[in-house]
């Protein structure tokens, strides 16, 4: 999951419709722990610079070498669930024991403002944001090979206790139950082929007819030629 302030990186556009409207995406990208994940998200963050990341507000503990309002907003139980009673966050959920959440006044301003949000948050963040956004969010669930090739990425980090990885493993279990809510589903059995595939996700739906509406109306209208 991933932290709540949104980064927006740059003026929006679009690939082939330079200074045309266009409305926000909000990508949401999950994935057990140890699927690749993370390498996935900041693969495709560097070769599209305009897609924001979004910042998400957590109860845990910041981590070495984390900065507060670029990792995570950290904030303490007390906080969040004032946060939560004012009907503030667009999606939060508890997760290993802490809780985070996503801004949902950030967001508006972010999909009207026609920039697109990288989301790195589990089934209950996704399932809320879409209640909330229908038109403008894009689930991508990413499989791991197996169960058993999941432990042993989680084993070779090296990083996690015994009791750690087990608690993971029965949680992705959990999660990989829940595929079914997803738009696309990506293999990571191939590093480079499930890159080219949440690519090409990413791509496709820039382009769908809620966020080219805009464009369109305007080739109508006689303002814009098409191209």
């Amino acid at each position: 999951m991933s932290s709540r302030s949104l980064g927006i990186p740059g003026p929006p556009g679009v690939p082939g419709m330079v200074g045309r409207p266009h409305r926000g995406m909000l990508l949401v990208v999950s994935s057990p722990s140890g699927a690749g994940k993370t390498t996935l998200c900041n693969r495709l963050r560097q070769e599209f610079p305009r897609l924001g990341f979004s910042v998400s507000f957590t109860t845990r503990p910041g981590r070495k070498g984390e900065t507060d309002g670029v990792d995570y907003s950290f904030v303490d139980m007390a906080t969040f669930q004032e946060m939560v009673a004012r009907d503030e966050f667009a999606e939060y959920a508890m997760v290993h024991g802490n809780m985070y959440g996503t801004s949902a006044r950030r967001v508006a301003q972010a999909i009207e403002g026609g920039q697109d949000i990288l989301f790195d948050i589990d089934y209950q963040g996704g399932r809320q944001l879409r209640q909330k956004f229908p038109d403008d969010v894009v689930l991508v669930f990413i499989l791991p090979p197996s169960i058993k090739e999941l432990e042993r990425r989680l084993r070779g980090r090296g990083t996690d206790s015994d009791e750690v990885i087990e608690r993971r493993i029965r949680v992705a279990r959990e999660e990989l139950r829940h595929y079914d809510e997803y738009d696309y589903l990506v293999m990571n059995d191939d590093l480079d082929r499930a890159y080219d595939v949440l690519r090409a996700v990413y791509l496709s739906q820039l382009h769908t007819r809620v966020r080219g509406a805009a464009t369109a109306e305007q080739v109508l209208s006689g303002q814009e030629q098409l191209l």
